[in-house]
């Protein structure tokens, strides 16, 4: 009897140091721009969903594309009919890690530059992507930053007006306060 008390103790212990602390957010934002040389075409959404584990970096982004929003109802119809197919293609995201979390002091206040590797899937097609952005602490909280470009074909997305009235490059903002 005392040896399995013994045992459900170190394994209470073992789970308690083991605890990963994971963040959370379901309102993240994503700026997307393909400004062409004739047609302002930028869209804002407000509903990403993400999670980061401290200990070991994992990260994920997942962002519903219908919650983009644009400055006028046809462009946003036009995007998710004609571009996106946002019904045949409902999501976007992205998995990885942010590979030099350990220079991350979750303790002090700061801006720490990060480096983040994973897979992007937009239109179904999966690309390996790294880019650089900041990872703020304040008061306990962080909050990351980046900004990154894409090429627009590179993800399947067909459309007559990219290289034209839409850039054949998109810049995609991020800013998520977990």
């Amino acid at each position: 009897m005392k040896k399995y008390l013994f045992l459900a103790i170190l394994s209470l212990l073992f789970i308690q140091t083991n605890a990963q602390k994971v963040y959370a957010t379901k309102n993240g934002q994503i700026t997307f721009n393909a400004t062409g040389e004739a047609v302002k075409i930028m869209g804002v959404n407000n509903q990403v969903d993400s999670k980061f584990v401290e200990s070991t970096g994992q990260i994920i982004f997942g962002v519903l594309i219908k919650a983009f929003k644009f400055e006028n109802q046809l462009m946003e119809d036009h995007f998710n009919e004609n571009y996106m197919e946002s019904t045949q293609f409902p999501k976007s995201d992205f998995k990885g890690y942010i590979t030099n979390i350990k220079e991350v002091n979750f303790a002090k206040d700061g801006d720490y530059p990060i480096v983040v590797e994973g897979n992007l899937t937009i239109h179904g097609v999966a690309n390996k992507t790294t880019t650089r952005g900041t990872l703020n602490i304040s008061n306990g909280k962080p909050t990351i930053i980046g900004e990154f470009k894409i090429a627009i074909k590179q993800y399947g997305i067909k459309g007559s007006y990219i290289g034209d009235k839409i850039a054949n490059e998109a810049s995609i903002k991020l800013n998520c306060r977990y």
